[in-house]
């Protein structure tokens, strides 16, 4: 490490791979990113590299976290970081010094790392996407009774949306919440499917119908996992494997009314408020995995011989490796524009301008991904064939892929939207001009 800090300059950091981290750690000057940004980051990438990275293969073979780690997640200052929005002081003191979304992508960044989906997705999948619709629309009463729990790892808490025959089609989901003739409660009734971290989740952040067809009759609830009728059981994904992917049943659930978040027949708006976030932060691991596959491809076409020499020095496997390199590092300049976007912005002019350019981006950061996963598969060989060895995190990012490209919208949906949103924005935009 070494070098000066100016204006917009930035300190060396890191191994000095070729494409190994983003370019900002190579010393080139960058407006994001300042001393609080420097700090925080070294404080992550120390963490990940004794706390998470030696046991990744260990974590995915057994399909679980270790039940202590989310408490060094959140001395780490790691939970509270994953939900968006302002550091939530209330429940967790003070974080990093001038906390903004700089330092939560640098936070997802570092993570990912470890090459593992499943460990990110064991870590903050499920407090992420359903914390938030409590922290923003819920009761005082449903946020003492959550928040600082889940915050400090203590309790989980996960987000149930999708269901065996709803996914992005979010305003034709079917679980039901019925209120009772004394009004005390409602009775829930229904299927989520997919749901990550369901399995060890005490509290469930669920979309039900409260009322009639299509987005209007949606609300959401609060269940907790001691309420009789709630039944979970783990699927069995390709990939992700320490994220407790959920299906879970809800039969003749009893909540109080007191659990509503926020209003009846709001609950589709409260989902909304939130996607921008969950996709951006899956666009940060996506990147950063990216990325992975191409630090392993160089680190083993540098150590690697063939024919007498090393396959860094044979053409064909240069090319693959720029080729990799172009799309990462245009990708990564990408996302590093829609943060700053995010953290200048309202989040009512976020979810205004920047939900095409996210789900855009979404896509563009998923194709990159598996790009990348497949071509370090053909620089890797055998052993990125071979679950552990060297190979380890090459080979299982390529099992791992359809997590990304589908959840959070399929590139289908979400170039849809792009193009969709881009229209409706240019006549809002008109109007004001």
């Amino acid at each position: 490490m070494g070098g000066s800090i100016g204006e917009g300059s930035q300190p060396l950091y890191g191994k000095m791979i070729p494409f190994g981290d983003p370019a900002w750690y190579r010393g080139h000057n960058s407006p994001y990113y300042r001393e609080t940004h420097h700090a925080w980051r070294a404080k992550i990438r120390a963490f990940c590299e004794a706390e998470i990275m030696p046991y990744c293969k260990e974590w995915d073979d057994e399909k679980k976290l270790p039940d202590d780690l989310l408490r060094k997640c959140f001395e780490a200052q790691i939970l509270p970081a994953s939900c968006g929005g302002k550091w939530p002081t209330e429940y967790v003191g003070p974080g990093p010094a001038e906390f903004d979304a700089f330092h939560e992508l640098i936070m997802i960044d570092e993570l990912s790392r470890c090459g593992s989906g499943g460990v990110m997705w064991g870590i903050m999948g499920g407090l992420a996407i359903g914390l938030p619709p409590v922290l923003l629309f819920a009761s005082k009463y449903l946020k003492d009774k959550v928040a600082a729990d889940c915050l400090r790892g203590d309790k989980r808490i996960c987000l149930c949306i999708t269901e065996p025959t709803a996914g992005s089609d979010v305003a034709s989901l079917k679980c039901t919440a019925v209120k009772s003739a004394c009004g005390t409660h409602y009775v829930v009734n229904g299927e989520k499917k997919w749901i990550t971290n369901g399995l060890m989740c005490d509290f469930f952040t669920v979309a039900v119908r409260t009322g009639g067809p299509g987005h209007q009759g949606i609300s959401m609830v609060l269940i907790e996992r001691d309420m009789p009728g709630v039944k979970c059981r783990q699927m069995d994904c390709t990939g992700v494997w320490a994220s407790g992917t959920t299906y879970i049943t809800f039969e003749d659930v009893k909540v109080p009314v007191e659990n509503l978040i926020g209003q009846e027949g709001h609950g589709f708006r409260y989902i909304m408020y939130n996607f921008n976030h969950e996709r951006w932060m899956l666009i940060g691991q996506a990147v950063r995995f990216a990325r992975v596959c191409l630090e392993e491809s160089v680190k083993h076409a540098m150590r690697r011989k063939t024919f007498g020499k090393k396959l860094i020095e044979h053409p064909v496997i240069r090319f693959k490796i720029a080729e990799m390199a172009r799309q990462v590092e245009a990708t990564q300049a990408m996302l590093e524009s829609l943060t700053y976007q995010m953290n200048t912005m309202t989040k009512e002019e976020q979810n205004l301008k920047l939900g095409g350019d996210t789900a855009m981006l979404k896509v563009q950061a998923t194709k990159v991904y598996e790009y990348c996963a497949r071509e370090s598969q053909q620089i890797l060989g055998g052993i990125s064939y071979v679950k552990g060895g060297l190979g380890e995190k090459v080979e299982r990012l390529g099992r791992e892929v359809r997590a990304y490209a589908i959840p959070g919208g399929s590139e289908e949906i979400m170039l849809d939207l792009s193009v969709r949103q881009a229209m409706k924005l240019s006549k809002v935009l008109k109007q004001k001009m």
